[in-house]
């Protein structure tokens, strides 16, 4: 009795060999870290051990109706590919698996209540065997076997085996999944850096906005990519695209007020996965009747850098190739965060560059006034003073020293032209200082008196010497034109500031004097840190004019 119940020899030495031949699959699959070869792989070793003619391996879709969104084949002709058509997309049996995750055995498919029968031109299938791959408690998606080539239908043994298969399987699948993971990661982390590079780089913003698209395309395995960046009115404008997009549909405005846009701008990070079902990207203005193509999913995330977002990222997939889930969402967050961040920076470069245009233009303002206008104030007073001297000679002396100022002057034009490229240094401030003074000579009609304390050449730094100059000028010309005085002292002090004070004994500060040389004093000594003050030095008149700054 017990010999009758013992299973047949050969039917031992087949389990044996598929059981084999099931372990060499596994190892052999654990070497291969390509999902799709890994997929294929599967269905043809499952068809192998099972005895089955066709085969197909069913992978989810990350949908809300969790469908197939990919379907893998074994045993089909590519003419009988071809025939049939569009490949099933998780209805009838498949479907009845995909609600139900557990293994299913059929000696007659078309007698089962939830059988749609094929399509045209499908060849016939009776036998069918259906199981689940896992990935820990995840369905990823499912093994089909149809058409057992031997005996009258499948197994236990065959269904036990193909269970195994599909548990190694998993195994397998997640960790080539986790590869390409590790693959996907390394796109976005290489094209954030190749778009900071651009946008700090001396190509054109719009160039790089466009690149910025287009690696978010080869990331994403996308079909369409855009850049919407906030515009003044509100709106969002698109500002570089990437794929299917037209180029038409640059510098156009995407509404912001109750759609996603406006959600992502916020800061929402949006995955829509049936954009066909839910109008909420026509309604954001990007569906087909604006210009954009169709698309199946998007993401949209926000470009934020810190706590500014300054538009939105969208990435979108057309009808079959949502492959991209919420475990990709980080990838694509961390790759808007650091394109924001270099936007960002690159837009503070930029104004940092109109600030320094701003501020050169001011200096240069100031140093036309400060030194060549009041020298030209000085030569027009030495040729006016000329025609009230008989003297032939001294006319001839005044008007030989206002063409030698004249010279100076364009001398003082071209050495300013020259430093907007080439600052100049000084290297004796004493002298120059002393030139200064003694410049003023003519016009005020007598020397001021020149005192100096401290090592003024060690103690002024060369950035200050062209302001102290400068100031200098300044103060003596405002007394050679305000002040009627009859003596003057430039003292300059030199230790842990520097202290120019001009003192004259003339009529002193009144209304009718202007203002202009004076707040020019006063912006360059606050744009050094410094202080500019201006007095009276005594009760019957006089001005003290006080010019401080710190050595460094």
């Amino acid at each position: 009795m017990e010999n009758q119940q013992r299973p047949p020899k050969d039917a031992l030495l087949s389990l044996q060999d598929r059981l084999r031949g099931l372990l060499e699959a596994v190892v052999g699959f654990a070497g291969d870290l390509d999902l799709d070869s890994v997929l294929r792989r599967i269905v043809r070793v499952a068809c192998e051990l099972a005895d089955a003619r066709y085969g197909a391996l069913g992978v989810l879709g990350a949908g809300r109706d969790r469908r197939l969104r990919e379907f893998i084949t074994y045993g089909l002709t590519p003419d009988q590919h071809a025939a049939i058509g569009d490949l099933p997309r998780g209805h009838g049996i498949l479907g009845l698996i995909i609600d139900s995750p557990e293994p299913l055995r059929l000696t007659t498919l078309g007698d089962h209540a939830q059988s749609y029968g094929f399509p045209p031109n499908h060849p016939p299938m009776t036998t069918f065997l259906g199981v689940p791959i896992r990935i820990r408690d995840q369905v990823f998606g499912n093994l089909y076997l149809t058409e057992k080539q031997s005996g009258h239908g499948f197994t236990d043994d065959d269904e036990e085996i193909v269970i195994a298969l599909a548990a190694a399987a998993g195994v397998v699948i997640e960790n080539a999944r986790l590869y390409e993971e590790a693959a996907r990661r390394q796109r976005w982390l290489e094209g954030a850096a190749e778009v900071a590079a651009a946008l700090l780089g001396p190509a054109r913003r719009g160039k790089a906005l466009e690149l910025m698209a287009q690696r978010a395309v080869d990331a994403a395995d996308a079909d369409l990519a855009a850049v919407l960046l906030r515009h003044d009115d509100g709106r969002l404008l698109v500002d570089g695209v990437a794929g299917s997009v037209s180029d038409n549909l640059l510098s156009t405005l995407v509404p912001v007020a109750g759609t996603v846009t406006g959600a992502a701008l916020e800061g929402a990070q949006l995955l829509i996965d049936d954009a066909d079902g839910d109008d909420c990207l026509t309604t954001a203005g990007l569906g087909p009747p604006d210009g954009w193509p169709p698309m199946a999913s998007a993401v949209l995330v926000p470009l934020r850098a810190g706590g500014l977002v300054a538009g939105v990222l969208l990435v979108g997939w057309s009808a079959g190739r949502d492959a991209f889930g919420e475990a990709d969402l980080p990838f694509a967050v961390g790759f808007a965060e650091s394109a924001a961040l270099a936007l960002q920076v690159a837009r503070a470069n930029e104004d940092r560059g109109r600030l320094a245009v701003l501020e050169d233009r001011d200096r240069i303002g100031r140093d036309l006034h400060d030194l060549v206008i009041q020298r030209l104030f000085a030569v027009g007073l030495t040729l006016d003073g000329a025609s009230r001297f008989p003297d032939r000679a001294e006319v001839d002396a005044r008007v030989g020293r206002a063409v030698d100022d004249i010279d100076e002057t364009i001398k003082e034009i071209r050495r300013t032209i020259f430093e907007l490229a080439v600052p100049t240094v000084s290297t004796d401030l004493r002298a120059e200082l002393a030139v200064a003074v003694a410049a003023v000579v003519p016009v005020l009609g007598f020397e001021p008196r020149l005192t100096m304390q401290g090592p003024v050449d060690a103690a002024v730094p060369d950035a200050l010497r062209a302001h102290l100059l400068a100031v200098a000028r300044e103060a003596l010309s405002n007394i050679a034109r305000h002040a009627h005085a009859t003596e003057a002292v430039v003292a300059l002090d030199a230790g842990d500031e520097i202290a120019l004070t001009v003192t004259d004994n003339g009529v002193g500060m009144t209304g009718s004097n202007r203002r202009s040389g004076l707040r020019n004093l006063a912006d360059r000594a606050a744009s050094l840190g410094g202080t500019f003050e201006v007095h009276r030095a005594a009760a019957d008149g006089g001005t003290v004019v006080v010019w401080r700054v710190p050595t460094r």
